[in-house]
């Protein structure tokens, strides 16, 4: 726009003062900025582009291959683009980096009428999450350098890895108490290959229940009573409130917390008892943007910014898979830990009393804690008082800090056990079960 006036303020003074040879070249300069600003919106109007992933989860260590196919569907050649397939940049620039990519998707490169060009790469996951691939942000413009245009086209993808599964070879898998003791508070399901006793006939008992040769011994009718089929499991509560976790051990500890509930959920899924999952995280998926891809933007800050997941999320609600059992089951709970992120909303005691109303008390609880203040230690003997069974995993590398913590556990009557590595995850089960 600056142009545009100060070459019509020339003109006014040029055709005021009569400057015949100033008011030609300023017509010629207004007309090479009006065809310029013309042909670089055409150019980039007319350019689309396609997204191809050959996978859309993986696992730690994945390599996943993206080709973006770009094309002229205009009637003029384009003789510059400047592509730019978007990543996250806090995956890319942190240390570790979260995810590793080979080949190229930045490009400069000119279409004729009709044509077609692709940018090839590969990324390979290094940790857990909830990753979006693309936008594709393009720049064109005129060949002087007068306009430039930037626009995002394709939709992106988002890749779900799945957190590390370690498996328990000292799990006891025969045991009916998984972690911690399960008190029945009552019989859900009765097991009718397992006879317990005979009574006397109750009206409304159906007519396999009669035990026949009890009736006919004794000349009144008798029906058969079955042993309860207990149905224990587990329900995980996770904190990942971030003032709990230092900043000097992540993204480490919080990983590492992901991949003991992983763990020990799928040891109770394969015992055929049910699993649940309750934490305060917020789920990535929360962050996705709604208001499109395909827009212009003045300059290229502006298109970065409108490319990417939002930044924050403002959901306070717990995130709860209530118990249940099955394959099913066990792979929403490895879903969802796969795309938790850490957050500000509920605090750990906020979390408990939002959602302890639907815990199931015949499962045992299982809080994994990176820190265990006052407030935690009470919540969760709040919870052992109410009759739950809880057991509490506390995640710490200090000795002093798991000292303190495991104090204030213990003052509740819980059981504690401490994690440092995946290494002494299957130890810290075996030990748990000795003596059951």
């Amino acid at each position: 726009m600056r142009w545009y006036l100060g070459a019509l303020l020339i003109l006014v003074l040029g055709l005021v003062f009569d400057l015949g040879l100033l008011v030609y070249a300023m017509y010629a300069l207004l007309g090479v900025m009006l065809v310029s600003r013309y042909l670089s919106r055409q150019w980039i109007e007319n350019l689309s582009a396609t997204r191809e992933c050959n996978r859309l989860t993986a696992q730690l260590g994945d390599t996943v291959a993206v080709v973006v196919t770009i094309g002229n569907q205009g009637g003029l050649p384009v003789p510059w683009i400047l592509l730019e397939d978007s990543l996250p940049r806090d995956a890319l620039i942190q240390r570790p980096p979260r995810i590793k990519v080979d080949g190229r998707r930045f490009g400069i490169m000119q279409l004729g009428i009709g044509g077609q060009k692709s940018l090839l790469y590969q990324i390979t996951f290094r940790m857990r999450g909830y990753y979006q691939i693309g936008p594709l942000l393009l720049e064109s413009g005129d060949l002087f350098g007068l306009h430039r245009r930037y626009r995002i086209v394709t939709e992106p993808r988002y890749v779900l890895v799945y957190p590390r599964v370690v498996p328990l070879d000292n799990y006891n898998i025969s045991s009916r108490r998984p972690i911690g003791e399960v008190r029945m508070a009552h019989r859900l399901f009765e097991d009718p290959t397992r006879i317990s006793g005979v009574r006397p006939y109750q009206q409304g008992d159906a007519l396999n229940r009669i035990h026949w040769r009890a009736t006919a011994r004794t000349g009144e009718l008798h029906s058969k009573t079955y042993e309860p089929s207990s149905i224990a499991g587990a329900t995980f509560l996770l904190d990942f409130h971030r003032d709990v976790y230092d900043a000097r051990g992540e993204p480490h500890r919080s990983d590492l917390a992901v991949t003991a509930v992983a763990s020990l959920a799928n040891a109770v899924y394969h015992m055929g008892q049910q699993i649940g999952l309750v934490t305060n995280a917020r789920d990535a998926a929360d962050r996705i943007r709604e208001e499109g891809f395909r827009r212009e933007f003045r300059n290229r800050s502006a298109a970065r910014e409108g490319v990417g997941m939002s930044e924050c999320s403002e959901r306070l609600r717990p995130v709860v898979l209530e118990a249940g059992r099955g394959a099913a089951q066990f792979q929403q709970i490895i879903e969802m830990l796969a795309r938790l992120e850490l957050t500000d909303g509920l605090s750990f005691p906020q979390l408990v009393s939002e959602t302890s109303s639907r815990m199931p008390r015949d499962a045992s609880i299982v809080a994994v804690l990176p820190d265990v203040p006052e407030e935690t230690a009470l919540t969760l003997g709040n919870l052992r008082r109410q009759g739950f069974a809880v057991t509490a995993i506390v995640i710490v590398y200090d000795d002093v800090q798991y000292s303190n913590c495991a104090a204030r556990l213990l003052a509740e009557g819980l059981v504690v056990r401490r994690l440092e590595n995946e290494a002494t995850l299957s130890q810290m089960c075996s030990e748990q079960l000795v003596g059951m």
